[in-house]
C-alpha cells in the first residue's frame, strides 16, 4: 500500500509550495487536510495550464515577499528587546516568555513577525538574556537579543528563621540577628583557613 499521493497544489499552503506545485504527500496529510480545504487536487496537463497564470502571480507575490522579508532582516539583526515580567525574588517567572509574546512585542516596534518565524531553543522562565533566532526561510534569519526583567525590585537578602522544638518561629532582636551574622561572616575564613 502506497504511503504517499502525487497532488496538485491550488493555492499556496506554507512549508509545502506554490499553486500550481505537484508534491507528494502523505495521503493521510492528503485526506484529512489539503483535499477537504480545496488546496490540492489529482494532477493533470489541463490543470496545470489553468493554473499557470495563478503561479505566475504567486511567485511575483513571493518574490515581493522575499525582498520585504530581507530588508527586515537587515534592520532587527542585532535589535535589542527588552520585556518586563512578574517574577520571585530568585528571579523565576510566574509565567514564561513565549514566541507569541516575542513575535507580538515585534509587530508593535513595526517589525511584522509571526510567532511561527519565532524560534525558542528553550522555554524562557528566568530574569536573563537571551539570544532569540527569528528565522523567516532557510537562509533569511536574524538574531535578537532578549532581556527579561523583572517588574519590580528583587529583594534578594534573606534572612534566616529559627523555629522552636513545636515548629514555631522564634522572633529574634535585631541586634541579636546582626550580630550572629556578623559572627558568621568572620568565622567563615578562619575555618576555610583551618581547612587548609
Amino acid at each position: 500500500m502506497a504511503k504517499s499521493v502525487k497532488l496538485l497544489l491550488t493555492e499556496n499552503v506554507d512549508n509545502l509550495g506554490i499553486v500550481g506545485d505537484v508534491v507528494n504527500v502523505r495521503i493521510g496529510y492528503a485526506r484529512n487536510f489539503l483535499l477537504p480545504r480545496g488546496l490540492a487536487t489529482e494532477p493533470s496537463d489541463e490543470l496545470l495550464e489553468q493554473l499557470a497564470e495563478k503561479r505566475k502571480q504567486a511567485e511575483k507575490e513571493l518574490a515581493e515577499l522575499r525582498k520585504q522579508r530581507e530588508a527586515l532582516i537587515k534592520k532587527i539583526d542585532g535589535l535589542e528587546l527588552t520585556m518586563s515580567r512578574s517574577c520571585n525574588d530568585a528571579g523565576h517567572l510566574y509565567g514564561s516568555v513565549t514566541q507569541q509574546d516575542i513575535a507580538s512585542a515585534l509587530t508593535e516596534l513595526e517589525f511584522p513577525v509571526q510567532p511561527r518565524e519565532v524560534r525558542l531553543s528553550h522555554t524562557i522562565k528566568r530574569i536573563d538574556t537571551y539570544d532569540v533566532l527569528i528565522k523567516f526561510d532557510s537562509d533569511l534569519e536574524a538574531t535578537i537579543k532578549l532581556w527579561v526583567v523583572a517588574d519590580r525590585e528583587l529583594d534578594t537578602e534573606r534572612e534566616e528563621m529559627e523555629f522552636d522544638n513545636e515548629g514555631n518561629l522564634i522572633e529574634k532582636p535585631a541586634a541579636q540577628a546582626d550580630a550572629e551574622g556578623d559572627a558568621a561572616q568572620t568565622s567563615a575564613p578562619a575555618e576555610a583557613a583551618a581547612s587548609e
